[in-house]
């Protein structure tokens, strides 16, 4: 579990969990307060991960119901969200988020509390310093540029999901602007701090939280509100 104290009070608390966070017990009952994670390092169902049966089954379990009572549809911005049912309220609201990425899966499951997570996984070489430049802010952008070129990759990816993981919880795309989320990052290009959010004037109120499922996968994790307990599981992969 990662204790909402453990932070870093500059610009936004900038926590960390790596892979022996994510334990393989089941978490305690998800209280307001709290934030459950779900990896599940082996996902490889074909269909919309929004509609299988395994999601369903794991927000059915948080809610006491059937299955069959989850209904999930994507908003406007492909935000997934709970419907429901005709003729059953549930009586706490669950947000969830997820993102899959190299055949695993993150989920990230709340009570009444927005939240976005991201999941990324290194893939072919891509000219990051371009993509810094085109689609960054300009002082993230020249911060990638005066790192060794051994470490520009990783520094854009984990920028990249921080990014991603803020504009999820504000459940818009990347199509918001990722020049308008603008972090700090130290001299090893490590994200310290979210500095900036375009329409929001205290970005202070955002908690980002770094992940490392597995020493290849990394990922993000972004609400805006109090400080939350994160519980990390890992997850059984899904019967095909």
């Amino acid at each position: 579990m990662l204790d909402p104290g453990r932070a870093n009070a500059k610009h936004v608390r900038m926590q960390e969990l790596v892979a022996l966070d994510f334990l393989p017990d089941q978490p305690p009952p998800l209280g307001i307060s709290e934030i459950h994670l779900w990896f599940f390092a082996q996902w490889t169902m074909t269909q919309d991960v929004a509609q299988s049966l395994p999601l369903r089954l794991l927000l059915a379990g948080y809610l006491e119901c059937d299955p069959g009572h989850i209904h999930i549809e994507r908003d406007a911005h492909g935000k997934p969200r709970l419907l429901d049912p005709p003729g059953l309220q549930f009586k706490t609201g669950l947000e969830f988020n997820l993102s899959h990425s190299g055949g695993a899966l993150l989920v990230g499951v709340s009570r009444g509390q927005s939240l976005g997570v991201d999941l990324e996984t290194p893939r072919r070489t891509r000219p990051v310093l371009e993509l810094a430049r085109r689609y960054f802010d300009p002082i993230e952008a020249t911060a990638l540029a005066g790192l060794p070129e051994d470490r520009r990759a990783t520094a854009f990816l984990h920028l990249w999901s921080c990014k991603e993981a803020v504009l999820k919880a504000l459940g818009r795309g990347i199509a918001f602007g990722l020049d308008r989320v603008v972090f700090e990052l130290d001299a090893a290009g490590a994200v310290i701090g979210l500095q900036k959010l375009d329409g929001d004037p205290t970005p202070a109120l955002w908690h980002i939280v770094r992940l490392w499922p597995t020493e290849i996968q990394s990922g993000a994790l972004a609400w805006r509100g109090p400080a939350c307990a994160i519980h990390a599981c890992s997850a059984r992969p899904p019967a095909p």
